[in-house]
């Protein structure tokens, strides 16, 4: 699509006659459903995505061992983060990097460190909030439990109860008739999930619990890091099935596009040919801040591009010239306009579903978008084919963040924030536009070609 040809923000989404050539991508948005439902925590989200890089020829390299400078494709796993990357046979060691970057993590209620509670004959399990979900999106929800389980070996093991196991119950209106004037909620009081009746809270044993779950001996399991998700599978939604509900799009929806972009710009005939190292980045942590081992204000992106430039006989000098050319793309949900709350969103950007991507502008660099970035990412989407939409908050309104700004200053790579609109963000269940995942995972792979 040529950029006199593109809509214009808070114009019209795609055409119904574009809607009919987009019918083949629903098998991408089919697989982004089976990706999320399979990903009840960032553990398994990298699980994966490890495990769709491996079907297209990448492999594993483990931290602790020496590189080599060979070609093809490469991933690093650390905990809930993944770094993947394909060295093209005619790179260089000064080759610029092309990334995109996302992250694992998604507002949820995670597990205390002494798990077993509760009272008056309620069995619960002690829970924190992690990031900033919408609390209300978890009550009277039908809740799994799912994480990582540390053993006493030393190895950790995957764990998944993907059934009704745990419930926030509210309180009947008839005990508060002043809710619907406003619900609010004591994160400490309001938020342990019931899984259970005794009057022991002992008796509970949620760790013995999950070690019969995941086949592990009683006392094996002496670490864990768990988190409740909705047992709802993703669904389509509405008359036309245009949009689809699901948890945790906000950002496995932007892990899924880019592991699938990367996965087809090094299944290309031509991949040999590339004139960039296409990167995939997905960081956990970024619900909180970042600052981790894991992610992106931690040290784990510049760690592995510099080993690649020095496993291919690089010099810094090599190394600050690949740097230098590096464009990175942090994508990241955004905010479609709200029909019942249009009056929050900038009056002259109004971003739809199934409108395409989302540029994604802050002047107070809380994105790290400029114009030299726009014209990037526009480039990239005219190679595509792909329509694109602008974002700017309501100037009356704080703006968020992204990785976008972390990864720019962190380690001087010219980056652009854009993702995906949707409703609902940091609830339990969130609602994008179906075409969209196919949109932006389109425009991620012209972007990754170069």
């Amino acid at each position: 699509m040529s950029t006199s040809a593109r809509p214009a923000p808070g114009t019209a989404p795609v055409s119904s006659a574009s809607r009919a050539s987009l019918r083949f991508g629903r098998g991408l948005t089919d697989d982004l459903m089976a990706f999320l439902a399979a990903s009840p925590s960032p553990y398994h989200a990298v699980a994966n995505a490890a495990e769709r890089l491996e079907k297209a020829g990448f492999r594993q390299v483990e931290e602790t061992e020496a590189w080599d400078g060979t070609t093809g494709g490469k991933y690093v796993l650390r905990g809930g983060a993944i770094v993947a990357w394909y060295v093209p046979e005619g790179a260089g060691p000064h080759t610029p990097f092309r990334i995109v970057g996302a992250h694992t993590d998604s507002p949820n209620l995670r597990v205390k460190p002494r798990p077993d509670t509760g009272a008056h004959g309620w069995r619960q399990v002690a829970v924190e909030v992690y990031g900033g979900p919408l609390l209300n999106s978890w009550l009277d929800r039908d809740l799994g439990l799912a994480g990582r389980l540390s053993l006493r070996d030393g190895t950790t093991r995957l764990v998944n109860v993907d059934r009704p196991l745990l419930r926030v119950p509210q309180l009947a209106i008839h005990l508060d008739r002043s809710v619907n004037d406003g619900l609010k909620l004591d994160k400490q009081r309001h938020l342990q999930p019931i899984w259970g009746l005794g009057d022991d809270v002992r008796d509970g044993d949620l760790i013995g619990f999950l070690e019969e779950e995941a086949g592990l001996a009683r006392g094996e399991v002496t670490g864990w890091d768990l988190m409740v998700h909705s047992v709802e599978p993703p669904a389509y939604l509405g008359r036309d099935k245009d949009l689809v509900a699901g948890p945790r799009m906000d950002n496995l929806l932007s892990v899924h596009a880019g592991t699938a972009a990367l996965a087809a710009v090094a299944g290309a005939e031509d991949a040999a040919a590339l004139p960039y190292i296409p990167v995939l980045a997905a960081f956990d942590h970024e619900e909180n801040g970042s600052q981790s081992d894991t992610g992106a204000d931690g040290p784990l992106l510049g760690s592995v591009l510099e080993r690649s430039v020095y496993a291919r006989g690089g010099s810094y000098e090599d190394r600050a010239r690949a740097f230098a050319g590096t464009v990175c793309l942090s994508s990241d949900t955004g905010h479609a306009v709200h029909p019942n709350y249009a009056e929050r969103h900038d009056p002259t950007h109004h971003p739809r579903v199934n409108g395409g991507p989302i540029l994604k502008v802050n002047v107070n660099n809380r994105y790290a978008t400029d114009g030299s970035g726009r014209a990037i990412f526009a480039a990239a989407c005219d190679k595509a084919g792909v329509p694109f939409q602008s974002f700017v908050s309501n100037n009356a309104m704080p703006c968020g963040t992204t990785i976008g700004p972390i990864t720019a200053a962190r380690h001087g790579i010219r980056t652009v924030d854009i993702g995906v609109a949707i409703l609902s963000m940091h609830s339990a269940r969130e609602l994008c536009g179906a075409d969209d995942p196919f949109l932006l995972a389109s425009a991620l792979t012209a972007f990754l070609e170069g």
